[in-house]
């Protein structure tokens, strides 16, 4: 088995009402910051052992489902890498 570690990033789907991204992009344009959008996101990150880096992102994927994120709200990504 090899050592990886899967970073998670959750963050709500475009439309879905997030509040802490829209008070903190009214205070960063009240600190004369100019932008177009702001979302927030959540970052895990997951440190495993695997056989592959495929079957370390299908088991952090499988735990995002099941815990990490819900699908009917929120988009996600996994990404893996193996740790020295």
């Amino acid at each position: 088995m090899t050592a990886y570690t899967a970073t998670v990033t959750v963050r709500l789907k475009r439309g879905v009402l997030d509040p802490e991204a829209e008070t903190t992009q009214q205070a960063l344009e009240r600190l004369g910051f100019e932008l177009s959008d702001l979302r927030s996101a959540d970052v895990f990150e997951l440190d495993l052992d695997a056989d592959s880096a495929a079957d370390a992102g299908d088991r952090a994927e499988e735990m995002t489902e099941r815990l990490l994120a819900n699908p009917t709200i929120h988009d996600y990504e996994v990404d893996v890498t193996e740790t020295a």
